[in-house]
């Protein structure tokens, strides 16, 4: 039997979880010759506890030292290295206490952090700017995941197939696509989504996910999403925009996968009736780039070259006008996903990454067909000794809404 989770522990993970993310995050910081560092964005106090807090994780390099955390709120969990504090000038004195010394070369996440933050944070540690930046660190560790991670990610790809088989059931004639929408909203919480998207960085923001049908899947968006579509409103321009569903109109669902903390990426086609020859053709081709990536996700492998497979495929095929958009194009064909849906590695034409075991990535080749809308699908896939195991198994063809 499992042991009981004692939810008032800062740390949910368990002592060897911790320490194999710890180690992973230790090895970046070695590389990048960081001794000490600060941890403080929601995304990485998840990855690094299991929860999330406001507060800080104080991380030493050294292999098998304990994490300090300096808590602000809630103000009750406990544990080993447990400290409260009122303000950030309280970690000193609390570290000067420790055998770990009151550190001055102290690491910040400066990819999440504001500036004023950053500066703030420095001086705490007397320092005139920020030693160094631990975010490359923390997003390579992220980007291999442990048993543990995959394990969440699988459940999650398990409850979004549940909810993509429902879909259909989802629709009534007449509806737009922000109607469709918001009942597959319905049905993604009734299962258990917890409806936060999370992004890395601060330029991208989107709602529970995009749905596109007609004209509006042509709509270039300010976000590096695939796809785009004008929105609701100019404050978040990106998705359904309350066009009517038609028959013969492809309708594209690429919906939030997040029921674990952990989140799948999958997107499927559907329509009222029968999609043109067209929408069919680009579709099939979709599900075979998928197919063919898939089984080049070798460890050691370039991520750049999946990207050359894809585009040789559609070109091949000629629909080169159409892939990955129309009027605008997104600029790769997948990317890790996680805690956050753009993680490492990226699948770009110039991308420097190269495909570990443990890499979990969402494949998604699409393509807009003027005057008949988005198609196309995605998978998520965890790298294998032998390739990408798919953790997103529904059906990829165009299914049926009526």
């Amino acid at each position: 039997m499992n042991e009981p989770v004692d939810y008032l522990q800062i740390n949910l993970l368990g002592a060897a979880e911790q320490q194999r993310r710890l180690e992973k995050v230790r090895a970046g910081m070695r590389r990048d010759s960081i001794e000490h560092a600060l941890v403080s964005s929601n995304a990485n106090l998840y990855y690094l506890t299991g929860r999330v807090f406001r507060g800080y994780i104080y991380i030493n390099v050294a292999t098998g030292s304990t994490p300090l955390y300096f808590l602000r709120a809630p103000l009750h969990l406990r544990g080993e290295g447990v400290n409260t504090i009122g303000r950030p000038a309280d970690i000193v004195p609390l570290l000067a206490e420790t055998t770990c010394g009151a550190a001055g070369n102290v690491a910040l996440e400066l990819e999440g952090l504001s500036y004023a933050n950053a500066m703030r944070l420095a001086r705490v540690f007397g320092l005139e700017a920020p030693a160094a930046d631990i975010s490359p660190a923390l997003r390579a560790a992220r980007a291999v995941k442990t048993d543990a991670e995959i394990d969440m990610i699988r459940r999650s790809g398990l409850k979004q197939v549940l909810v993509y088989q429902r879909i259909p059931h989802c629709y009534q004639e007449g509806m737009s696509d922000i109607e469709l929408q918001i009942e597959i909203e319905r049905a993604s919480r009734l299962e258990g989504c917890l409806g936060i998207f999370r992004c890395a960085g601060g330029e991208m923001e989107i709602y529970m996910g995009n749905v596109l049908t007609g004209a509006n899947a042509d709509t270039p968006s300010p976000y590096d999403f695939a796809m785009g579509g004008e929105g609701m409103s100019p404050s978040l321009p990106v998705g359904a925009n309350g066009t009517i569903i038609k028959p013969g109109a492809p309708v594209m669902v690429d919906m939030n996968g997040n029921y674990t903390g952990y989140m799948t990426d999958m997107t499927r086609c559907y329509c009222v009736g029968t999609p043109g020859e067209e929408a069919r053709r680009a579709n099939a081709l979709s599900a075979d780039i998928c197919r063919a990536l898939a089984a080049m996700m070798i460890p050691g492998t370039e991520a750049k070259t999946l990207y050359a497979k894809a585009e040789e495929m559609v070109r091949l095929a000629g629909m080169n006008a159409w892939f990955m958009g129309h009027r605008s194009h997104a600029g790769f064909v997948g990317h890790g996903v996680g805690i956050e849906i753009n993680e490492l590695p990226v699948i770009s034409p110039r991308s420097r990454d190269i495909l570990a075991k443990g890499n979990v990535i969402a494949i998604e080749p699409k393509f807009v067909i003027p005057g008949t809308g988005a198609v196309g699908i995605e998978n998520t896939y965890v790298v294998g000794d032998n390739g990408g195991v798919l953790l997103t198994d529904a059906p990829e063809q165009i299914a049926q809404l009526d």
